[in-house]
């Protein structure tokens, strides 16, 4: 009996150990599945790029703006840009051999839709009026001598809308925002000079 009593301790013993290590086997693995990393990025680590790709927006051109070229060379230039532009010279008004050329009035909106907007990119609206049906401007272009081969060119818009109340409507002035001018210029410098004066957008 006293022999028997030792062996069925050491039985019970071991299985308790054998128990016990069965427990802390599954315990091990539920943990390991449980505190796995995924690989894939999360908000937090992702990279965004808000920049590249897009047009960037430069300041207007200095006006007047000086450019080197025979002056008579420049105004040829001036008349090749306005007819690229579809922009028509009011022969009676201009004076090229004074180097001052004026267009005729070129209608850039059509529609109380799309005026309005227009308008605003081109003109300053401080007017009450409730509606506005059509826009257009002028442009007063001017190449005076500096010296021989320099030039400064002057751009001036007068911009107008027709503007109504509901009853009557009526052309009315607004002031130039510069948008006109600039562009005018824009493309006679990228004709006199080859090269635009706009940015390039990035490569994405």
């Amino acid at each position: 009996m006293k022999r028997f009593f030792p062996i069925i301790s050491i039985m019970l013993f071991s299985v308790a150990v054998f128990g016990q290590k069965g427990v802390d086997s599954q315990t091990k693995t539920i943990k390991e599945e449980g505190n796995k990393v995924t690989t894939r990025g999360n908000d937090v680590t992702r990279a965004f790029d808000w920049g590249k790709g897009k047009t960037q927006v430069r300041a207007q051109l200095p006006n007047p703006y000086k450019l080197t070229s025979r002056r008579d060379v420049l105004i040829g230039m001036v008349a090749d840009v306005l007819r690229e532009k579809k922009l028509v010279v009011d022969e009676a008004s201009s004076r090229p051999k004074d180097g001052v050329i004026i267009t005729q009035p070129f209608v850039f909106a059509k529609g109380a839709v799309i005026t309005q907007n227009e308008l605003n990119r081109y003109g300053i609206l401080e007017n009450s009026y409730s509606s506005w049906t059509r826009a257009q401007y002028t442009l007063i272009i001017e190449v005076q001598a500096i010296d021989g081969i320099q030039n400064n060119v002057s751009v001036n818009a007068k911009v107008e809308g027709r503007a109504g109340n509901g009853l009557t409507s009526e052309w009315v002035t607004v002031r130039s925002s510069g948008a006109a001018e600039d562009e005018f210029l824009a493309k006679l410098v990228e004709m006199v000079t080859g090269q635009s004066p706009d940015p390039v957008p990035d490569k994405p």
